[in-house]
């Protein structure tokens, strides 16, 4: 691995494009080091072809042997696993939506419909075709439903929307959990990617109120803090991380930075040219509140609808003036409390 300095910490030095802790920021190992270094790596997340099919899921846990959360659901539509956490650094969440799409209304509505005499007449009509009937001809296809298409339910519905996303930590620009570690724990590789160094880690927490998404956690029995590495030994051995190996459609995407952005646009660009409007970026621009994500996404709503904030801000953004404003008052409190001695001796007979 190129890395001819520091593992990581902050270096504190002024560059030009933003302050010591908010900003763009064009070299993120170089500011933590880090010489010779290769390109910033990270993820691009094309939320538009995810499957859900959770390999991402399984392939992090096995590779970096994350311990297992549990089959059981969430009642949460397909979801099984809530959020991402110490035991879940990459998680898919499953969002059902009743939305226009295409110019059709989505979300199909069962409400007063019996499943059971549907299933009985089953093979006893045209519109409902039993085991083995081919695909209806536009002859035989209701009114409303073009031929091809499954037929709209009772109430004039099509089916729902499904939107899925493999969520990830963000590997931020300016890094808050960084920033607050007082043991050096966490660090900034030569890959531009945030690590945690479990066995440094004591277990303090003041990393999990720092991050502005809620990714990094504790975990329960240990205490330490853990998070997605972005596979950092598999990056030294020049393979890919373990999810983006894993996806079958190449929703995660993995590489430069700075060509995943540029892939990025061009994909938004692309799917506005087919209608599909409401495609956004979300964690791509450098003048954002954490200086533009490492791992970044390709959404088709709102960045809430996903569980994700809509306006994330580096949680230490502010330190330099808080620190300021308390300095300010504490040597007024001193003042004032020498202003009281001093006046108070002048009184004494």
């Amino acid at each position: 691995m190129a890395n001819g300095g520091s593992r990581g910490r902050r270096s504190g030095r002024a560059r030009s494009g933003g302050t010591a802790l908010a900003g763009p920021l064009r070299d993120v190992a170089g500011d933590a080091g880090h010489t010779g270094h290769p390109p910033r790596m990270g993820f691009f997340t094309d939320t538009s072809v995810c499957i859900g099919c959770k390999a991402c899921e399984v392939a992090c846990k096995e590779w970096n042997a994350v311990p297992g959360t549990g089959l059981g659901l969430t009642g949460m539509s397909y979801d099984n696993t809530g959020g991402l956490g110490a035991d879940t650094w990459r998680h898919v969440a499953f969002v059902e939506q009743r939305k226009p799409l295409g110019g059709q209304e989505t979300g199909a509505g069962h409400d007063g419909t019996d499943v059971f005499e549907a299933a009985r007449r089953l093979g006893t009509d045209a519109a409902s075709p039993g085991p083995g009937a081919t695909a209806s001809t536009a002859a035989a296809a209701p009114p409303a439903a073009p031929s091809g298409e499954p037929p709209p339910a009772p109430d004039g519905r099509t089916e729902l929307r499904w939107l899925m996303s493999s969520d990830v930590c963000k590997h931020c620009t300016h890094a808050a959990c960084l920033d607050v570690c007082p043991t050096g724990s966490l660090f900034r590789t030569e890959f531009g990617t945030v690590v945690v160094q479990e066995d440094v880690c004591n277990g303090c927490g003041y990393c999990v109120p720092a991050c502005p998404y809620g990714v990094i956690d504790q975990r329960a029995g240990d205490g330490r803090a853990w998070k997605c590495t972005l596979c950092y030994d598999r990056l030294g051995a020049g393979m890919e991380p373990a999810c983006a190996k894993a996806c079958p459609t190449d929703s995660i995407q993995f590489g430069p930075v700075d060509e995943l952005r540029e892939r990025a646009r061009q994909r938004v660009a692309r799917l506005h040219a087919a209608g599909v409007t409401e495609a956004r970026l979300y964690g791509a621009d450098e003048d954002d509140g954490v200086g533009g994500d490492g791992a970044f996404f390709l959404l088709l709503d709102e960045p809430e609808v996903y569980g994700l904030p809509p306006d994330p801000v580096v949680t230490t953004r502010d330190l330099p003036d808080m620190w300021r404003h308390a300095a300010a008052g504490a040597l007024t409190l001193v003042a004032l409390a020498a202003a009281g001695f001093a006046g108070a001796r002048r009184s004494r007979p």
